[in-house]
Parts: C-alpha cells; structure tokens; sequence
C-alpha cells in the first residue's frame, strides 16, 4: 500500500517566485509543499551572472514575506538614479530618487541572493515543506484533487498546484497549454564588469543600432552586471573574442561612460524570447512567473511581473481559504487569471514598442526617440510617473506589494 502525503497547495519549481508563493500561503496555515529540482546555496565570491532589478513593490512583498532581511546586505545594489541615452542621437532622460524624496528606485541583487534569502524564511515555516533535488514525474488532475508522483517514486496530493517552473516549464506542457511566443531576433550577453570610474550608484542604458546595453550598478563601486542584446550572431562573435577585444568592444558601445571596462569572470548568453501562456490557470492548476510569462530584459521588469503573480496568488487564495472555497476549482480562479494575464499583457506591450521603437538605424525613428525621450526629462509630473511606474508604484497591487 503507497501512502500519499496531502497538501493544500503543491508548487512546482523553489526559484524566487515559488519559494515567494509558498511563503506567503503558509504564513496563512495553508500546508504547501514546493517541489525544487535544485538546492539553494549561501552566495559568496564573485557576482553571479543573473542578477535582478527588484521595485519598491517587489521589495515591501519580501519584507512582508519575512524574508528581506535575509538577503545578505552587502551585495545589494541600491540604484539612486537611472540614465537612458540614444546613441548617436541626442535623446536621453534621467531620473534621480531624491527628486521624489526617495533613498532609492530599486535594488540591483544576484538571483541566488534572492533564492537563498527566501530557502531560509521558508524553512521556519511549519506548514511548508521543501523538498530539495527532486523532480516531479507524473502529474494528474481529478475532480477534487491533483496527484503528483516525484522522481524517487514518492506520491502527493494538493487541492491546487502552481506551475512557477521556468520559461521551459514542464508542468505547461504536460498540461498541454500552448503558448503565444516569438523570438526577439536577438540574444542577451551577461558578465560581470569592473569598471575603470565608479557607477555612482546609478542604472544606465544605451539604445544602440544593434539592440539596447545596460549598466547595472553592483555591490562594489566599480562592479556592474551588463546585459547587452544584440544580433545571435554578433553575439556568437563576441563571445568567442579574446577577454580584451571583448572589453574593448563593450567600452566602445557604452561610449566610455564608466572608463575603460574589465571582464571578471565568464561570460554567458541565452536567446530572447517572449512567450505568454494562452491560459494562466486551469482546474486545479495555476501557472506563474516565467512559466506563464517572460518578457524582454530591457527594463529588468520579468522577476518583478513574478512576484506580482506570487502576491495575487497569495491574496486570492487566502480569500478562498476564508469563505472555506475550493482553492482549486476553476470558477475561484477566473478572476486571478484575468487579473495576472492583464498585467502580464500590459508589461509585454509596453516592452515591445520601446524594443521596436528604439532599434534599427531608421533617421525617422531615431529622431523621434530623440524628441520623445527630451520631452519626459523636461516634462516633470511625466518623469515623475515614469518613475514611480518603474519603482513598481501603481494602481491595482496586490496587497502585500503595498
């Protein structure tokens, strides 16, 4: 006779946005259990490559959530300004944090800062489990429950599971829901830079023919995280150049802003792709994070979108819990689909016309981001609603973003 272990939610995926969802429904005595193919580790060292820029909003959930505090605090990047030019154009804007009486407008930090911050809040939950290195192998969906089988042969039950498995999600597919998605045409390149002048604790990006460059200011005061999109095959190039034609290239793109520029460590790239999921939720089945989701890194807005999707997952849920609603059933979960799809095809559009507004070398489109971007640094109540929108200040947050 096999036994089966009954929970409440099962999650699908320990990155940031499953160990967030988790969290914040076991602060609310719901028992989870989160399905994590990896194992977190304390960050040391050098910078990781994959860093995220964290909003206000995504900052006050992780502060609710009790897990902030754990972020190691000297390898955060607190960014005070932001700096947006048009290369070979006279377009630019700038946004300055003190100008809205602000300490900042949001933290630089590596992922696995993040991850690991949240794998020790979660472990002080009582009612959640995280099971490490393992991998879920059969999923099925009844009408009251769902069954998942893990990789040691082990069996759960939950009245919902959450699929926050990455942009590859298997839980997506082996639900069979497709997916509208296209290829950006270009591939992003992380490294970790030192830099010859110090970032000043500022976030810059450069529009350049070739696709959009960001500077993201690290926790030294010469260390960025750049995150440069172009062409594959430009891509391919720079990557298999020597560390110092690489450095001379990427000084020459960023126009030498920051002096001259080091690599420290390796490098990596991965294509740029948007996919949204045709359907965020099903029967006893919500998608969140990248696996209903992923956008362009251009503003560095995909792990914020996430744990927007983490807040509401929490807000809806606990709501269900105290009418003593089926968590799981379809017809308690419409409103959160539509209310995630919603932001979700908000930020996909918004990401889109800046990428097709911004690239190429067209006269007409480049002297119209010229004057667009001089009219908002120019105009204050419009710089001052582009930033709050960046610092992830608007309208219809879930609570704990508040």
């Amino acid at each position: 006779m096999f036994s089966t272990q009954t929970y409440d939610v099962a999650i699908v995926g320990g990155g940031m946005v499953g160990l967030a969802t988790a969290i914040g429904l076991a602060m609310e005595d719901l028992r989870v259990v989160v399905i994590d193919a990896g194992e977190t580790q304390a960050v040391c060292g050098e910078a990781r490559l994959r860093v995220s820029a964290l909003n206000k909003a995504s900052q006050r959930l992780l502060t609710h959530l009790g897990a902030w505090g754990n972020i190691d605090e000297i390898r955060i990047g607190p960014y005070q300004k932001m700096a947006v030019w048009n290369k070979d154009g006279l377009g630019k804007i700038e946004f300055d944090a003190s100008s809205i009486s602000e300490q900042s407008l949001g933290s630089i930090i590596e992922n696995d800062n993040i991850s690991h911050a949240l794998a020790c809040r979660a472990a002080e939950c009582e009612t959640l489990t995280h099971l490490q290195n393992h991998r879920l192998a059969k999923i099925a969906f009844g009408e009251r429950e769902a069954w998942l089988t893990l990789d040691n042969g082990d069996n759960l039950s939950a009245a919902l599971v959450i699929g926050a498995d990455g942009a590859n999600s298997w839980v997506r597919e082996q639900c069979k829901i497709p997916l509208t998605f296209w290829d950006y045409g270009h591939h992003a390149i992380v490294a970790s830079i030192e830099t010859e002048l110090p970032h000043n604790d500022t976030a810059r990006q450069v529009f350049l023919q070739s696709g959009p460059l960001a500077f993201l200011p690290l926790f030294e005061d010469k260390l960025c995280s750049i995150v440069w999109s172009l062409p594959p095959q430009q891509a391919q190039q720079l990557l298999a150049s020597s560390p110092q034609a690489f450095e001379r290239a990427l000084t020459a793109a960023f126009d030498g802003k920051l002096g001259m520029c080091k690599l420290r460590g390796e490098r990596q790239s991965f294509p740029l792709r948007m996919r949204y999921a045709r359907h965020f939720a099903r029967h006893r089945l919500v998608l969140a994070g990248d696996a209903a989701h992923t956008i362009h890194p251009l503003a560095g807005q995909g792990v914020n979108l996430g744990f927007l999707d983490a807040a509401a997952i929490i807000e809806t849920l606990t709501e269900l819990k105290t009418k003593g609603a089926d968590l799981g059933d379809y017809a308690n979960l419409r409103a959160l689909e539509r209310w995630r799809k919603s932001d979700a095809l908000e930020m996909i559009a918004v990401m889109e016309g800046f990428k097709r507004f911004f690239n190429g070398s067209n006269p007409v489109k480049k002297a119209l981001g010229d004057l667009g971007l001089n009219l908002v640094d120019n105009f204050s109540p419009m710089k001052t609603l582009f930033m709050q929108q960046a610092m992830g200040n608007k309208k219809g947050l879930p609570k704990l973003c508040l």
